[in-house]
């Protein structure tokens, strides 16, 4: 005899999970409340969770963290799709059926971590931010493969991916958008300069984190990477890694780092650089200027010392 479908709700600090038990198996269905770290359960009323469902966080305004179980076979659907302030994703890299749409519009989507994975180290760290931005940045949906990530094989085809996004010229596309009415007519996005930093800034961003995630990354690629980076550095005709830098990142001092560990940061663009960082960011202009006062050193023994 077939068994009924059951619905019910499982309450969490803030709100509750809604789900259903089909065939012992339970679906989480949907999620409400102001939540911003979901743990989804092993189990539910003993039965095990297998299945986020169809647009079951869809446009969920708070949630920033979702921790999904060694259960879960299937994701269906926009499962997670519009959750602008979803970060990090922690699930299983093992074979499982996946919906259309997963994380359309995450757009803050960081990390797709291994909850299996024992240690995190840099391998799988690396893994966990290049798989985020396949998705979000690359569309390559193709690289969520959760079976082979972390093989030789997929940095391979993530980088093949990568060289031809920054290969794409900045105007390719403008036209058909213009022509499909992507956008209001006359708004700010029908400028074609504007699309075009627009363009660079997504070559930047990924440019930043394929250097700052480097496992198996080909020399010649980190040339070109660095490269492009520099080539729209503060002062350069085009200043879109120091844009990403400053407003996107504005007080994570690790890409304040980056940025001199690749030359991004030199005697002729300091001054520009702190007066953009204005009165804030107290502890990256201290950064900067301690770096600075390291070049000045490496010209005269006494610089440094000069007031």
């Amino acid at each position: 005899m077939e068994r009924k479908l059951r619905t019910g709700e499982w309450n969490t600090a803030q709100g509750c999970l809604t789900y259903a038990v089909n065939e012992e198996r339970v679906e989480i269905t949907g999620s409400r409340g102001r939540d911003t770290v979901f743990t989804i359960p092993a189990q539910i009323e003993g039965y095990p969770v297998t299945g986020i469902g169809k647009k079951a966080f869809l446009g969920n305004k708070a949630v920033k963290e979702i921790a999904l179980p060694g259960t879960i076979r299937q994701i269906d659907d926009w499962a997670f799709a519009c959750c602008a302030k979803l970060t990090k994703i922690i699930l299983p890299y093992r074979k499982m059926e996946l919906g259309q749409g997963i994380f359309r519009d995450c757009f803050s989507l960081a990390q797709i971590m291994d909850g299996e994975a024992e240690g995190q180290g840099k391998k799988m760290t690396d893994v966990s931010y290049l798989m985020a931005a396949a998705v979000r940045a690359l569309d390559a949906f193709y690289l969520f493969d959760l079976e082979t990530a972390g093989n030789e094989e997929w940095f391979a085809r993530w980088d093949v991916r990568l060289r031809a996004v920054m290969e794409t010229p900045d105007a390719e596309g403008f036209s058909k958008m213009l022509l499909c009415g992507e956008e209001d007519y006359g708004s700010r996005e029908n400028n074609l300069d504007h699309y075009m930093g627009q363009q660079r800034r997504k070559k930047v961003r990924l440019a930043m984190c394929r250097l700052m995630h480097d496992t198996l990354l080909l020399p010649k690629d980190r040339e070109m990477l660095t490269a492009y980076l520099l080539s729209h550095r503060k002062g350069q005709e085009t200043e879109e890694t120091w844009q990403v830098v400053l407003e996107e990142y504005g007080d994570d001092i690790s890409y304040y780092r980056f940025l001199t560990e690749i030359g991004a940061v030199d005697k002729e663009n300091f001054q520009a650089m702190l007066a953009d960082l204005g009165e804030g960011h107290t502890e990256m202009k201290a950064y900067l200027m301690e770096y600075y006062d390291s070049l000045r050193a490496g010209e005269d023994p006494f610089a440094a010392f000069i007031l």
